[in-house]
């Protein structure tokens, strides 16, 4: 069980890697667009394009760790009015649930993205099944994250209440 402790872990320090690379440019792309906005007569088209882009990708690579945190949505009002059991055997069916809509998700996603390689964004001129893959990585992502949180209950190396990132 040491191994699935190690892959959430490795998958969450990936997936905050990749959330801030796409925040970072999303930075540097608003940036851009102010900066040029303030002092020209206008900005690039394409960073009002790539700021979408960017927030999709951003979605995709925090639903995982929001998942974990607690921050994606957490309603306990329930759990906390009744046993520990009761508590703990709802958390893993949640987690069963939210597993299964994610792989029920992947599929669609898949079709949605193959879709787009036939689309051309306008003003980057990317293929869209980049920006479509966003969906699909989403659903991925979301599904390991709670599958593991299903392992990680079965086992008994945790017990599915949120994980709070720490400090650093």
């Amino acid at each position: 069980m040491r191994a699935v402790v190690i892959f959430i872990a490795g998958l969450s320090l990936a997936c905050r890697i990749a959330l801030g690379a796409v925040f970072a440019i999303l930075i540097a792309t608003v940036a851009l667009q102010v900066f040029t906005r303030t002092f020209s007569a206008s900005s690039p088209i394409w960073t009002e394009e790539l700021s979408r882009f960017a927030l999709l990708y951003m979605a995709a690579f925090g639903v995982g760790l929001s998942y974990r945190s607690g921050d994606l949505v957490n309603v306990d009002i329930l759990q906390e009015a009744v046993s520990e059991r009761k508590s703990w055997w709802m958390r893993f069916v949640s987690a069963i649930a939210t597993a299964g809509l994610a792989l029920f998700m992947i599929a669609p996603a898949w079709r949605f993205t193959t879709i787009g390689a036939m689309q051309t964004s306008p003003s980057l001129r990317w293929s869209m099944d980049l920006i479509h893959a966003s969906v699909l990585v989403l659903a991925i992502i979301l599904f390991v994250f709670a599958l593991l949180r299903v392992v990680g209950m079965v086992a008994g190396i945790e017990d599915g209440r949120t994980q709070f990132a720490e400090e650093e």
